[in-house]
């Protein structure tokens, strides 16, 4: 009976032991210096402290420089965001940790690359 037990947790034909939570999507579109969004676009700093309000965005405190890896493309009746990391040794729990963040709340420090390309978002 074990055995059965087992393979049916392991197989998920029992109850859902976790249920997922669906959040609309930011946008359809992101710009990108490269067709996987790996390379820095540029360095932001912020000019306003942020709270993430879900797992999706990263928490920013004023003065805190931020890598740029993306940039989504507004859509209608939708905020304008950005994704990136954060940077700096004051902040080292954060570093590492890529989300989006409010693109109105940062000003731009250096453009590394144009962000050119267009990339569907999934």
């Amino acid at each position: 009976r074990f055995y059965l037990v087992a393979l049916l947790l392991c197989l998920g034909l029992t109850c859902p032991l976790v249920t997922g939570i669906f959040m609309d999507k930011l946008a359809s579109k992101k710009l990108c210096a490269d067709d996987d969004c790996v390379y820095t676009i540029s360095l932001a700093r912020a000019e306003e402290d942020y709270n993430a309000s879900d797992c999706r965005f990263i928490n920013i405190k004023k003065g805190q420089l931020i890598y740029v890896y993306s940039k989504l493309v507004k859509e209608k009746d939708s905020g304008e965001f950005w994704a990136g990391s954060v940077y700096g040794e004051q902040y080292e729990d954060h570093m590492g940790t890529v989300g989006y963040f409010p693109s109105s709340l940062v000003s731009e420090q250096h453009v590394y690359q144009e962000a050119n390309k267009t990339i569907p978002t999934t």
